[in-house]
């Protein structure tokens, strides 16, 4: 009897053992298992369920940190512009009052990023520029989610997110959809990212090729004005002194309105006609005769001194065909 009481007594506890194995292995999602001595099997069936559902969450918060699921927070400095803009500006008026809105509430919505492809610990924004800005002027550190992103994901994620919010007007999709041509990224990337088809791509395209750069940054974004308005200002721009539209839009008085109101102003300047240069005259006063002659470069006017020599018009009148032929004659015509 002894001897069996020994026996048993040395035989290895397994749950001192399993306790023992998960202790030396890492610690998942800050759980650390505790030794337990003797317990009743719900008991340990109650571990071992927690263990599993810690082992689940850990699993889970793997998943979404691979898939750039999990929000953190980064210091502004840290992140730079996407490659390609597709603002024109941020306007100071809607950043300001962005800012007062994630003072009071807090950063609601988290902007994209990836790891700079070419800067190691920095960081390239897909999308949330403004919300960027609005952090950086608060001082605090911006809500953030990281992702891997080849350029042609990051242009895609950039376009759908402002397609999907409705805040670039219709020129700055345009911009951006000539800028990623520029890049040389297909059509049907660049279509994917702006949500459009084929046609309204090649619209936008034909505008940005009719409308210079410099007047389109002398206008503004124009978040009214839509596709024909636009369409129509490049045909109207054919005949128009466009330096000169650009030059007006530019003065102080112009970048107090706004920018709809400069696009409406480009579009009355561009619909006026320019008036026909005045051909210089030469004119030339004969000695002696009451005649005074102005000469363009594609004609002559004889005009007479009615006063001086009343009648000598209808002289000359008569004589002309005598005067032309006798012309002819010593040109040997």
């Amino acid at each position: 009897m002894a001897r069996k009481n020994l026996i048993e007594i040395s035989a290895p506890n397994p749950e001192r053992m399993d306790a023992v194995a998960l202790r030396d292995n890492r610690p998942i999602a800050g759980f650390v298992p505790q030794e337990r001595s003797a317990a009743p099997v719900g008991g340990i069936t109650k571990t071992l369920g927690n263990i599993t559902e810690k082992m689940e969450r850990a699993s889970e918060l793997e998943r979404q940190l691979a898939t750039g699921q999990t929000i953190v927070e980064l210091d502004p400095g840290l992140i730079d512009a996407s490659f390609v803009s597709d603002r024109l500006a941020i306007d100071p008026a809607e950043l300001a009052q962005l800012v007062e809105q994630i003072r009071e509430h807090g950063q609601q919505v988290p902007i994209l990023v990836r790891p700079h492809p070419e800067t190691r610990g920095r960081y390239q924004v897909a999308y949330g520029h403004r919300r960027l800005a609005a952090t950086r002027e608060i001082g605090i550190r911006v809500r953030a989610v990281v992702r891997d992103l080849t350029d042609g994901q990051l242009v895609v994620s950039q376009g759908q997110e402002n397609s999907a919010r409705t805040n670039l007007s219709y020129i700055e999709r345009a911009l951006f959809a000539s800028r990623l041509e520029e890049r040389s990224f297909g059509r049907d990337v660049i279509m994917a990212a702006l949500g459009v088809d084929k046609a309204a791509l090649s619209r936008m395209l034909i505008v940005i090729r009719q409308v210079p750069l410099e007047l389109v940054n002398a206008i503004g974004a124009a978040p009214d004005i839509g596709r024909r308005r636009w369409l129509e200002l490049g045909e109207r721009l054919e005949k128009a002194d466009v330096e000169k539209i650009v030059a007006e839009l530019s003065a102080d008085d112009a970048r107090k309105i706004s920018s709809d109101e400069r696009f409406q102003r480009a579009l009355v300047l561009a619909t006026k006609k320019t008036a026909a240069p005045k051909p210089a005259v030469a004119k030339t006063q004969l000695s002696g005769v009451p005649v005074m002659i102005k000469k363009t470069a594609s004609g002559a006017t004889f005009v007479f001194d009615g006063k001086t020599a009343p009648g000598f018009d209808q002289f000359v009148q008569e004589r002309l065909k005598g005067l032309f032929l006798e012309f002819n004659k010593d040109r040997g015509a």
